[in-house]
């Protein structure tokens, strides 16, 4: 499954600017960071893509901004706070369901240890 290959290397990426960062820096670092990270791996990213959506006969160019789509596949939303709320995973569950993506991480770069940031959000995968 493609999906899971690519949240695989966005994953090995976060754990190398984690480890070389740490926490506690804006989430504007991080998410340039990770982008570096990825395309030195041959990942296509795309950093703070607007993704349009449908709502009734209106249609918005903007509907929403996703802070990383990496190889048209996987939604990335990142995080620098001291804990994730549950709204932050329903909020990513939305954007996959908007922008007919399948798979979704969310990462939060202001914990302590990495692995308990990140959090895999599925939309029918």
């Amino acid at each position: 499954m493609p999906e899971n290959t690519i949240a695989s290397r966005i994953i090995d990426a976060a754990y190398q600017v984690h480890s070389t960062l740490g926490p506690g820096l804006f989430e504007s670092v991080y998410e340039e960071a990770l982008a570096y990270e990825l395309t030195l791996n041959q990942s296509k990213v795309e950093q703070q893509k607007p993704i349009p959506i449908r709502y009734r006969d209106k249609f918005f160019d903007r509907g929403f901004i996703a802070d990383l789509i990496v190889d048209d596949t996987v939604v990335v939303e990142l995080k620098s706070v001291e804990k994730v709320a549950p709204v932050h995973k329903k909020q990513l569950l939305t954007y996959l369901r908007l922008s007919d993506k399948r798979l979704g991480l969310l990462i939060n770069f202001g914990e302590t240890s990495l692995k308990d940031g990140i959090s895999r959000v599925v939309n029918g995968l």
